[in-house]
């Protein structure tokens, strides 16, 4: 099969399908696919990317009419660039060395060729003056490298997770490398202004180009860096959330969970940056100092597998599963454990239902690009109910101001403001969530996609 072509391109590390155990292709889960998804359909675009296991033959294949790409990644490729390099280097280095990262030089050689590979595939899909957006922190050198083959694109980057600091980023032993490759684009996309500005920083300072706010002078052309905050699909999940098979779903879950007062929700990757852990150890300690009882409330933590291989996310999950199994086991009646622990990850629908049948969502990363769960617990509270706890560490929690904002390290903050979602009058609930669906609504995917590629094309896409 040729290689399709197309005038708008997407590359990711991965496809945004998996294969299931029948051999069918179905969307995957995760953040990036839940925003790009819609966007690309509507660009009529080809999308680049991993498909996260061996094929028969790489030739491009559509599902859904989605225009996919397969790239082929070795077995020591996914070990050094995608476990390796992508997941234990810059991972824990771009999220505030939660855990300590390690720097090896075969994992940063497996990343430069397969960035490289990524860069061609791009190269033959994008037909002449097309634009290609290149996303997220497994592909920091595709812009450089697409450049190097294709000087008539424009190319756009942006970062779904946080950019982290300049005392952080010069730890890397391949920083220079790092900025050179992001500076091939046009524009590189941040999720929060302080990414923007980190970068910028150490651009002018490693590098010694000059900048101008966000804007840097590279090669003899410029290259700005901004923030936009990355959405949902607003309309798609409101509609989702407000159906029936939804909503008797909903119900279902609360008659399993027993009917309690209050149910709490986390929705995570298994990952030890969302702060899964604390979360549950201020549940129990509400519980066994009396301020919450069991008959009242229980916590539903839906943990989804993520990056089982790399060994940090085996201890995490250990851990996790060791809190569950100690809480429980403590405090725990009969047909009452205080946490349901759900290692798995569930369709659109059945999150939707979770969405509607928990009262207060609870979201704690230590560091986090955006946190889109935030703003899907947000769009499917339509009847203005629930409450939302947030950690000030989300990029969400800038948009998201009416959350009850915690730091996911001060447990007994936390417990507090778990406390006060509890008991805060309807009133005032509704009107907090009233204000986090109105900016979610007014900023959702489409706006995000619209002013990153308006910017990247210039008056002539605005128009």
């Amino acid at each position: 099969m040729a290689v399709p072509t197309s005038s708008f391109v997407v590359v990711a590390n991965r496809l945004p399908v998996d294969r299931g155990a029948d051999g069918a292709w179905r969307t995957s889960p995760g953040g990036l696919v839940t925003a790009l998804e819609p966007v690309i359909r509507k660009q009529e675009g080809v999308w680049i990317g991993w498909p996260g296991g061996h094929l028969d033959d790489y030739d491009a294949f559509d599902v859904e009419d989605l225009s996919l790409v397969p790239i082929h990644v070795s077995d020591r490729d996914v070990a050094y660039y995608y476990d390796g390099m992508s997941n234990d280097t810059l991972w824990p280095l771009y999220h505030d060395l939660v855990a300590k990262p390690s720097f090896r030089r075969e994992w940063w050689d497996s990343y430069v060729k397969v960035n490289r590979r990524f860069a061609t595939a791009a190269a033959e899909s994008a037909e002449q003056g097309g634009v290609v957006w290149v996303q997220d922190y497994q592909l920091q050198l595709v812009p450089s490298m697409l450049r190097e083959l294709r000087p008539d694109l424009r190319i756009g980057f942006f970062l779904h997770i946080p950019f982290p600091p300049t005392e952080l980023f010069l730890q890397l032993p391949w920083r220079d490398e790092i900025l050179k490759g992001l500076l091939g684009a046009d524009i590189v996309g941040f999720q929060r202004p302080g990414g923007a500005s980190n970068f910028v920083r150490l651009v002018r300072h490693r590098l010694g180009h000059k900048t101008h706010r966000d804007k840097i002078i590279y090669d003899g052309r410029p290259v700005a860096a901004r923030s936009y905050p990355i959405s949902i699909d607003f309309k798609q999940l409101e509609t989702l959330a407000r159906s029936e098979d939804v909503q008797t779903r909903a119900k279902e879950i609360r008659d399993e969970l027993g009917n309690p007062r209050h149910v709490f929700l986390g929705v995570d990757r298994l990952d030890y940056t969302k702060g899964i852990r604390q979360r549950l150890r201020a549940f129990g300690e509400l519980l066994a100092d009396g301020r919450v009882d069991i008959e009242d409330a229980v916590f539903v933590q839906v943990a989804s597998p993520s990056r089982e291989r790399v060994g940090q996310y085996q201890e995490v999950r250990d851990d996790i599963e060791r809190w569950v199994g100690r809480i429980n086991g403590d405090l725990g009646r009969i047909g009452h454990p205080p946490i349901h622990y759900l290692h798995s990850s569930y369709p659109k629908h059945e999150m939707a239902a979770l969405y509607r049948a928990a009262d207060i969502m609870v979201v704690t990363p230590f560091a986090d690009g955006m946190n889109l769960v935030a703003k899907e617990y947000v769009t499917s509270r339509y009847d203005n109910t629930g409450a939302l706890v947030l950690s000030e560490f989300a990029g969400a929690a800038d948009e998201l101001k009416q959350a009850f904002l915690i730091n996911p390290y001060d447990i007994n903050g936390l417990k507090d403001s778990m406390t006060r979602s509890m008991q805060t009058p309807r009133q005032e609930l509704s009107r907090r969530m009233r204000g986090m669906r109105k900016q979610v609504r007014d900023h959702d995917i489409n706006d995000w996609a619209e002013a990153f590629l308006s910017d990247l094309a210039g008056e002539e896409l605005a128009s």
